[in-house]
């Protein structure tokens, strides 16, 4: 029998979460300040649930390392925030959102964390409206959305190119109305470097001042992890730089199981790599592939005069380019799922038709000149303009273009030095997100009482393939809509605790560890920098435990990470002092983390023997070269328990996933 209790209530997915909203115990208002909560992360989940803990009264102590919550990674997101509102009349749902994440994510996800997160969508667009968060609007002053990938509907909402960014200030405007009242200490430029059990219970975290060095004990009721995904473990990702899994592995350290560490994803819209001194990678938004067309040659000597610079993209003629993704998937085109794209465009790199001149010939091109020239003669037509001129046409499409994604043409064009108005852009696939995350129950809840996990941080909404516009969305749904209801039943037996002490034996242990492992690094007499093992580790992850996986390099990658790992410990260099700013101390304590990870996620992806989502195994494919998945053996989650030191010793839990509500398919986008 499983250990993992995920807490789902019975009853009709219509009805779960509402049924069980009502029956979940409450902390009354007079009670609420007599209860400390910590949250670790102040991206959309974290700040998002701040403010409205806060703002209901609790006690909130709130982490970052950034120097501010307006610096979290949530700020890059880009294209949308999906919700299920209908607005464009095209059979949007509840149930169709519901629908589309599960298959998006290859049957691989909880039906009632996905429905829950469907439901409660429609009341984050309101939410942040009310914030003030400027989403694009239509001519007649109505909220606008576009399309993404994995949808046949257009249910995602934005703000130009920026919308994580508008939405975090949404969030950041509420929590600071609640550090003004003392409700939120606010502790930036700090790192949770453990979490501290007293009785079994979460019940505080050791933490760094990244600033002075100081090693400080923080106590609460509850602690909520809100700190992201781990990315970064490829070194090369989308990420931010800072981005880690230090809060995340810390508590797997201490007991809480981590789920489905192999789920990667691979974002299919990215500016290639162009060099090995390349420290991390630029997101073009998928949002461009509502109106972008994806293609490469259709002839080898095209795309090797293309990577040579004998010919330019704008030379080969229409018939001579492969639209691959329009080939192949016709009901979709360029908006299927991001694995889907991804893998196509590696199949067709790997296939010799690849157009950067780079050592692996990967990339491939997003096109916009299609769309320039009809909304060129739209707005013509519009303006009364009836007979304008090629030039016209394409002036007034790339105005229309502009006002859509000019902040993305920009920042292209900033990076690149070419402009994507006038030729294609190169794009590749590249890590990005981490479905995979710390397991927990339908409250959220890790398998450690009191330590509940949001946003990228746990595993619960996404299965094997995020869908696009859905990391938003579950962020502010675990932090506006969830967790509040579900801390509370939690909570509601610790109104009489009083203040947790700090001066305990728990916490005196806790912060010894912290201290000898950062002495540890400063005093070893290494000679190689804690990038040179990063990168090291990266190489690995990429070509073994990457967009592809097979059974020999997931064995290789295991044992090649044991030698890092060795390395590592006896070789690494770590400057400066403990007590002042030490940026290189920081990373030290992050990639000992990414390495232990990184070899879990390689024995997870080894003992999944199948093809879903993001996971790829190139064992498992049908003849068209699909995901094969193996719902007899491998319809459930896997959640590893942590055991000791050696990592290859973990303990593999199996959580089934049950479909009562949706019948189980093979994934289709070609119909």
């Amino acid at each position: 029998m499983s250990k993992l209790d995920s807490k789902i209530p019975a009853g009709d997915i219509s009805e779960k979460w509402n049924k069980y909203k009502e029956h979940l115990r409450l902390v009354a208002p007079n009670n609420r300040g007599k209860i400390d909560i910590i949250i670790v992360g102040t991206g959309l989940a974290g700040g998002s649930a701040a403010a409205t803990l806060a703002e209901m009264g609790y006690n909130v102590k709130a982490f970052c390392y950034q120097d501010s919550p307006r610096r979290a990674h949530s700020i890059a997101a880009q294209g949308g925030v999906n919700a299920a509102k209908n607005y464009q009349n095209d059979g949007d749902s509840i149930h169709r959102l519901f629908y589309d994440t599960i298959k998006g994510g290859d049957y691989r996800a909880r039906e009632a964390n996905v429905h829950r997160l469907a439901e409660v969508s429609g009341n984050i667009i309101d939410q942040c409206v009310a914030q003030g968060v400027p989403f694009a609007r239509e001519y007649g002053g109505l909220l606008d959305n576009r399309s993404f990938g994995g949808t046949q509907v257009q249910r995602t909402f934005y703000a130009a190119g920026q919308t994580g960014q508008q939405l975090l200030l949404g969030a950041y405007s509420a929590m600071n109305r609640q550090i003004g009242k003392g409700r939120i200490q606010m502790y930036n430029r700090h790192e949770m470097l453990d979490l501290v059990l007293v009785n079994g219970k979460a019940r505080g975290i050791i933490a760094r001042n990244l600033v002075t060095g100081e090693i400080e004990r923080h106590s609460a009721h509850a602690v909520i992890i809100a700190s992201g995904g781990y990315g970064n473990v490829f070194f090369l990702s989308t990420n931010a730089m800072g981005s880690n899994v230090t809060a995340a592995w810390k508590i797997h350290k201490r007991g809480a199981y981590f789920a489905n560490p192999c789920y990667t994803q691979i974002h299919p819209t990215c500016i290639p790599v162009h060099g090995t001194q390349q420290s991390k990678l630029t997101l073009m938004s998928e949002s461009l592939r509502n109106d972008g067309r994806i293609w490469v040659p259709k002839k080898l000597e095209d795309a090797a005069a293309i990577r040579e610079g004998r010919m330019k993209p704008t030379d080969i003629k229409e018939e001579d380019r492969d639209y691959y993704l329009e080939r192949r998937y016709p009901a979709f085109g360029n908006l299927v799922p991001r694995d889907v794209a991804s893998r196509a465009a590696k199949e067709r790199c790997d296939a010799g038709y690849g157009i950067e001149n780079n050592d692996t010939q990967e990339g491939v091109y997003l096109d916009f000149s299609a769309a320039i020239i009809r909304y060129g003669k739209e707005k013509a037509l519009v303006s009364g303009e009836h007979n304008p001129s090629e030039q016209r046409i394409i002036q007034l499409g790339e105005e229309v273009v502009k006002a859509k994604y000019g902040n993305l043409f920009q920042m292209y064009e900033k990076i690149t030095a070419d402009n994507p108005y006038k030729t294609p852009m190169k794009i590749y696939p590249a890590v990005h997100y981490t479905m995979g995350g710390v397991w927990v129950d339908y409250n959220l809840m890790s398998s450690i009482p009191g330590c509940f996990v949001l946003g990228e941080a746990n595993f619960s909404d996404h299965g094997a393939n995020r869908l696009g516009a859905s990391a938003l969305m579950q962020g502010l749904a675990d932090g506006y809509f969830v967790i509040p209801y579900t801390i509370a039943d939690y909570l509601a037996d610790d109104i009489r605790t009083g203040r947790i002490p700090t001066d305990s034996a728990e916490f005196e242990q806790a912060e010894n560890g912290v201290k000898d492992k950062l002495n540890f690094f400063l005093n070893n007499k290494g000679t190689k920098s804690v990038d040179y093992f990063h990168k090291k580790l990266g190489l690995v992850m990429w070509n073994k435990v990457g967009m592809a996986r097979n059974e020999q390099g997931l064995k290789e990658a295991i044992a090649e990470i044991d030698e890092i790992k060795k390395d590592f410990w006896q070789n690494v260099k770590v400057p400066g002092t403990q007590d002042s700013i030490n940026p290189e101390l920081e990373k030290a304590v992050r990639v000992a983390d990414f390495l232990e990870l990184g070899q879990l996620m390689a024995m997870d992806a080894l003992e999944r023997k199948e093809s879903c989502g993001g996971h790829f195994r190139e064992e498992y494919q049908d003849e068209e070269g699909e995901t094969l998945r193996d719902d007899e053996n491998f319809k459930h989650v896997a959640a590893w328990e942590y055991v000791g030191d050696d990592i290859k010793q973990e303990v593999r839990h199996e959580e089934p996933l049950n479909y009562e509500f949706i019948k189980i398919a093979a994934r289709n986008y070609k119909s």
